[in-house]
């Protein structure tokens, strides 16, 4: 029988990549603690961890740059960031209903008080945070060249290329094919040193 009892979730902020997820578990077994399971933004562990403990763990992520939170809103507010950067920089399908409905439904709670909440603790709109995220993970598959600008648009969930360029170009000041060659020329100058 599983006993849930003594499982305790501790939720850590600025944790955006999978070499993240296995620092949280490194220092978390130093500590003597057993992790359960490790995801973008929180981790489960087997015992209750006391306010020493839950401190010398704050302090050895934070060396790292990620830390722990005890803060209700600020939780919520990186479990927004996680559910984008999970969705758009680690999902390999397209989504197949709207974002603010997609985060909505994975948070479990109104879009509008998400929404909200994040613009006036964030200075910017989920909106922008997930654009800004969309066309760092266009950039990334554009330096890539292994995909047409037609597969990245749908790949990262444009739903044209038109409305791919046009974002683009908005957030950066270049076109993307602008942008693939000027990373080819600066690659090409690289090489020739």
């Amino acid at each position: 029988m599983n006993d849930n009892k003594n499982i305790m979730k501790l939720f850590l902020k600025y944790m955006v990549s999978i070499r993240c997820k296995m620092l949280v578990k490194a220092e978390i077994e130093k500590l003597g603690l057993h992790s359960i399971k490790v995801e973008l933004g929180q981790a489960e562990i087997k015992e209750d961890i006391s306010p020493q403990l839950w401190n010398e763990l704050n302090i050895a992520l934070k060396k790292s740059g990620i830390e722990l939170m005890d803060d209700r809103k600020s939780i919520l507010i990186e479990k927004i960031k996680n559910v984008i950067v999970e969705q758009v920089h680690y999902s390999e399908d397209p989504m197949e209903i709207n974002f603010s409905a997609y985060l909505s439904k994975k948070l479990n709670l109104d879009y509008t008080y998400l929404a909200n909440l994040f613009s006036e603790s964030q200075g910017i709109t989920i909106e922008h945070f997930h654009i800004m995220h969309k066309i760092e993970r266009v950039k990334e598959l554009l330096v890539y060249d292994e995909l047409s600008i037609t597969e990245i648009a749908w790949k990262v969930g444009y739903s044209s290329v038109a409305h791919l360029s046009n974002q683009f170009k908005k957030t950066t000041g270049l076109t993307p094919s602008f942008f693939k060659k000027v990373k080819e020329k600066k690659r090409s100058t690289l090489e020739d040193i």
